[in-house]
């Protein structure tokens, strides 16, 4: 059974972050080639690593998003370089590339040049900021990508400073997108024979998950509070998730007529009153009316809030859990951490985790599973992340005609 880009081809350029676009297209199916310069991508170097030993054949970073690709070295800044990029990207499907805007075209390789060597290649360049505009060669760390976007103002508690998520969140969000984006211009080829560039603003990319923060202050002039766990809402802060006996659970002390917690809030109340946590005036509490959240202050929430913050202490995630399988209203659910994740019952049995043969360590390494499940086109993991210029002899002699003395001086020469 074929995969669903197995007949496609994808150059990835990219490093950090950006690398999981071309391991999204690798997941489907698409040859994909890792081009490195000389001595290996930068990205090599990111930690964690193999029994915590700082080598460029050891990142578990690289493992997770190199995976499916080929790999050869490369330096397109070198005349030599750029002349084998343009043979390899003459049969090329996609080129993905994380330079800043304008490198491309400085070396020869923009997307003008690229098209007319292969008129329905797609061209999918990942930036910071886009590729114009005021801030189009500012750089940016995954940190400041992320306080861009707006979401390092949203994240945190509510009193301490913004809060950043520390692996490159911003980048990777990019990366996704970018294949997503890949995606949708090779369709319009596949429709027409045109490809184009794709321009990726990881800033942009950011903005899109701020969910309705921008909106509060388009449509009311409303700058959206760091809440921490707190239900996301520009006048009350509101339960999401309360500490229990073994770690935290996500649950909701809310009411209204709107949005259907009455039935929640009524099974807690009972569970309280078993266990005899339930104040009287709790008892017979209107959910409706006197939940109504464009009246209650943040003092009257707090109240009603305090009894279920004391119950969820005195329960385990587990015994929470199953109260909430049993009942048809109570919505509470384990927040899990690495460790829970790892045993996941649902995740083992629906084959999500894979083992991946690492030859060169001797090992076998539990790799997270693909994105998804695809009934006709098997979206899996075929090898593990190459190591450096793993297949140079594969893809320049093999494919481009290169003989093995031409290898020796191109590596010579620090070409390849």
């Amino acid at each position: 059974m074929d995969s669903a880009l197995s007949s496609y081809r994808v150059l990835d350029l990219t490093h950090g972050g950006c690398l999981i676009a071309g391991r999204v297209l690798g997941d489907l199916g698409a040859d994909v080639i890792q081009i490195e310069p000389p001595g290996g991508n930068p990205s090599r170097n990111i930690g964690p690593f193999y029994e915590d030993d700082p080598h460029s054949e050891k990142s578990l970073f690289w493992f997770a998003y190199a995976a499916n690709k080929r790999g050869v070295t490369l330096d397109v800044a070198t005349r030599d370089g750029r002349d084998i990029f343009k043979k390899l990207a003459a049969s090329a499907d996609f080129v993905i590339e994380s330079f800043p805007p304008g490198y491309m075209e400085s070396l020869g390789l923009g997307y003008d040049t690229l098209s007319k060597i292969n008129p329905r290649v797609i061209l999918t360049s990942i930036t910071p900021f886009g590729q114009t505009g005021p801030k189009a060669h500012h750089e940016a760390s995954d940190l400041t990508a992320w306080a861009a976007g707006g979401q390092l103002y949203a994240s945190g508690e509510p009193d301490r400073p913004p809060n950043w998520i520390s692996y490159p969140q911003a980048y990777l969000q990019a990366g996704v997108e970018a294949a997503s984006a890949s995606l949708i211009a090779h369709w319009h080829t596949e429709m027409s024979g045109e490809g184009q560039q794709v321009d990726v603003s990881v800033q942009e990319c950011v903005v899109g998950l701020l969910m309705n923060a921008v909106q509060f202050w388009d449509m009311n002039r409303i700058t959206v509070r760091r809440i921490g766990y707190r239900l996301p809402s520009p006048r009350l802060s509101m339960g999401l998730g309360y500490a229990c006996k073994d770690g935290w659970v996500s649950s909701y002390v809310l009411g209204g007529s709107a949005l259907g917690f009455t039935p929640h809030m009524r099974e807690l109340v009972k569970w309280l009153e078993e266990e005899g946590m339930a104040p009287e005036w709790l008892k017979d509490f209107d959910w409706v009316n006197e939940m109504d959240a464009s009246k209650l202050t943040q003092e009257k929430y707090d109240r009603i809030e305090e009894p279920f913050v004391r119950f969820f202490k005195t329960k385990t995630k587990q015994e929470l859990l199953d109260r909430a399988l049993r009942g048809k209203h109570v919505l509470i659910g384990p927040v899990q951490t690495p460790g829970d994740i790892a045993e996941d019952r649902q995740l083992r049995e629906r084959d999500f985790w894979v083992d991946v043969e690492h030859p060169e360590l001797n090992a076998e390494l539990k790799y997270c599973g693909p994105f998804a499940k695809l009934g006709e086109t098997p979206c899996e993991i075929r090898r593990r992340a190459p190591l450096i210029g793993e297949h140079n002899e594969d893809i320049y002699c093999q494919e481009l005609g290169f003989s093995r003395k031409d290898l020796v001086v191109l590596k010579q020469a620090r070409v390849i």
